[in-house]
C-alpha cells in the first residue's frame, strides 16, 4: 500500500493488526489533526482536519488565539473518532517556547506570540543577571530573543501563576486535566540543564522565575492522562511535543554523517548527536542543543524558512485581492536566470509580520517589485533561504567534526523543488526530500511504539527504516557552482 493513501492495507496472513492513533500537529501558520495507521505493511496518514493559525494583534501586543485553536483541536479529534472509533491514543506537538500561565486550571491571559517585541525587555533583564556565556554552558541554547526564559522575564504575570505549560502541554492539560512538561519541548525554554535534562531551578531562581511554575517533566512515550468521555476517554501519550523533535524522528537518516533540515515556517538545520556541544565556538556560531526523542541531541541552528515566502505572498494577495497560485509562481521563479544578489535570510528586520516585500527590497537596495518582477523576487527569496541553509550545514559539520555527505530535507519545504535544488547546489551534497508530513509521522510513530507496534526495544533507527520504505525520498543532485551570496 502506498503510504500516502488513506485507510488500512489489505490483510496479510500472519500480519499483526493495524493500530490506529491520532496526531494533533500545530504549526505557526496552520494546524491539523491526522489519523495514523501502523501495521506490518502499513504506515499511513489521513488528514481529518486542517485549520489556520497565526498571530493576532491585541491592545498589548501579538498573541495566539488559543480558544479558537482549542476549538479546532477538539472538533478535529471528534471527527477523527467519528471516522475511526478504534483510535488507541492521542499525541500532541506544536511550535516551541510559547506558554500559557494557569491558576486554578484557568488561563490568566492569552498566550503571547513569540514574535511580540516585548521579549527585548526580557533579554536585557536576563543577561544582566546571568551573562549569556554562562547561560549557554547551562542550557546549551542558541540566542533567540523569544526563548521562554526571556519571555518569562518580560511577563509580570508569571509570579501570579500556579504553573506554566508550553502550548502542546496546554492542549494536553485541556484534554486530561494534568499539567506536565514534555522534555524535548522543555529543552527549548532555557531552563532545562543541558547535561542532566532536569529543571535548573537554581537558574530559575537567579532570574527571579518561581521554580514552582515549572511542571513535572515527562518523556516521549509516557501516558499523560485520558481525553474526556465525550472524546472517547482515549489515552493522551507524550510524543516529541516540540514539532521539530517529532519531525526528526521521521527523518530517514541514510548515513552517520547526514544532516537534516526540517523546513516550514522555520528551517531547523543540523545534526543528531549523542551529546551536547557547548563549546565557545558553538556558542559564537549560535548553535543550539535541544532535546530529542530517546535522549538524542538536536544540534541545530534556526534559519528563517518559508515564512519569508509565505509572508511575501500574503502581502501580494492583499494588494491584488485574490489568491496567488504558489506552484505557478515557483515554476516561473525557476525559469528566470539565477539572481545576482541575495539578502541575509536571518536579518532581524524580517522577524516581525507585515510588508515583507518592502523590507526585503530595502535589504536588497531595490524598489518593491511590480507584478512582472515577482518571479525574480520569489527566486531571490528561495535562493537566500538556501544560502542560509548551506551556511548552517557547513558550520554544523565543522563544529561537530563531521563531513556531511547528504542532507535530508523534510516538512513543507520538501514540496518546494526550487528550494531543494538550490540547497543541493549551494551545499554541494545531495538533498533527499521528504517526507512532507514528517512531524505528524514522528508523532504517530512514537505513539505506535508506546503501543508495542514494533516489538520490545525498537530504536529510532527501526522507526526511520519504516519511514524510508513507506515514503521514498526525492533526490536532488548538485549542479555545479553558484555565484550569488547574501550581501
Amino acid at each position: 500500500m502506498s503510504a500516502a493513501e488513506p485507510g488500512a492495507a489489505a490483510a496479510v496472513p500472519g500480519a499483526s493488526p493495524v493500530r490506529v492513533v491520532a496526531a494533533v500537529d500545530l504549526g505557526a501558520t496552520s494546524g491539523r489533526v491526522m489519523i495514523g495507521r501502523v501495521g506490518d505493511d502499513t504506515l499511513a496518514l489521513e488528514e481529518v482536519a486542517r485549520f489556520p493559525n497565526g498571530p493576532v494583534e491585541r491592545a498589548d501586543g501579538w498573541h495566539w488565539d488559543i480558544e479558537t485553536l482549542w476549538g479546532h483541536v477538539r472538533a478535529g479529534l471528534a471527527e477523527a473518532l467519528r471516522r475511526e472509533p478504534s483510535i488507541e491514543s492521542v499525541g500532541i506537538d506544536s511550535w516551541a517556547v510559547d506558554y500559557g500561565l494557569l491558576r486554578g486550571g484557568e488561563l490568566l491571559a492569552e498566550p503571547f506570540h513569540y514574535r511580540d517585541t516585548r521579549t527585548a525587555r526580557g533579554v536585557d533583564t536576563v543577561h544582566a543577571a546571568v551573562p549569556f556565556e554562562e547561560l549557554y554552558r547551562r542550557n546549551g541554547l542558541q540566542f533567540l530573543p523569544f526563548n521562554t526564559l526571556y519571555q518569562y522575564a518580560a511577563d509580570p504575570r508569571v509570579g501570579e501563576a500556579e504553573v506554566s505549560v508550553l502550548i502542546p502541554d496546554l492542549i494536553a492539560e485541556r484534554l486530561t486535566g494534568r499539567a506536565v512538561a514534555e522534555r524535548t519541548n522543555a529543552s527549548t525554554t532555557g531552563l532545562l540543564d543541558v547535561r542532566t535534562r532536569e529543571w535548573d531551578t537554581a537558574l530559575a531562581q537567579a532570574l527571579g522565575i518561581p521554580a514552582s511554575v515549572l511542571p513535572q517533566l515527562v518523556d516521549p512515550g509516557e501516558t499523560i492522562g485520558e481525553t474526556p468521555a465525550d472524546l472517547g476517554a482515549v489515552p493522551v501519550v507524550a510524543v516529541g511535543s516540540h514539532d521539530t523533535a517529532s519531525a526528526i524522528v521521521a527523518v530517514p537518516l541514510s548515513t552517520p554523517d547526514a544532516a537534516y533540515i526540517s523546513c516550514g515556517t522555520w528551517g531547523l538545520v543540523g545534526l543528531e548527536l549523542p551529546e551536547a556541544i557547548v563549546t565557545d565556538a558553538a556558542r559564537q556560531a549560535n548553535f543550539t542543543n535541544e532535546g530529542g526523542v530517546d535522549g538524542r541531541v538536536r544540534f541545530l541552528h534556526n534559519v528563517t524558512g518559508l515564512w519569508l515566502l509565505s509572508e511575501t505572498v500574503r502581502a501580494w494577495e492583499a494588494e491584488d485581492c485574490f489568491a496567488i497560485d504558489l506552484p505557478l509562481l515557483l515554476a516561473s521563479a525557476g525559469a528566470v536566470s539565477p539572481p545576482a544578489r541575495l539578502f541575509d535570510a536571518n536579518a532581524p528586520e524580517l522577524a516581525a509580520p507585515g510588508d515583507m516585500p518592502g523590507r526585503i527590497a530595502a535589504l536588497l537596495g531595490t524598489d518593491r517589485p511590480g507584478r512582472a518582477g515577482r518571479p525574480m523576487f520569489a527566486r531571490i527569496i528561495v535562493e537566500s533561504i538556501a544560502a542560509a541553509f548551506a551556511q548552517a550545514v557547513r558550520t554544523a559539520g565543522e563544529l561537530a567534526d563531521r563531513e556531511v555527505d547528504v542532507i535530508h530535507l523534510v516538512g513543507g519545504g520538501a514540496r518546494n523543488a526550487l528550494l531543494c535544488q538550490a540547497t543541493a547546489d549551494r551545499t554541494g551534497v545531495p538533498v533527499l526530500a521528504g517526507p512532507v508530513e514528517a512531524t505528524a509521522l514522528g508523532n504517530v510513530l512514537v505513539q505506535a511504539r508506546a503501543l508495542g507496534c514494533f516489538g520490545a526495544g525498537a530504536s529510532l533507527e527501526n522507526l526511520r527504516a519504516r519511514v524510508a520504505l513507506a515514503f521514498p525520498p526525492v533526490r536532488y543532485t548538485p549542479r555545479g557552482s553558484v555565484v550569488a551570496e547574501p550581501a
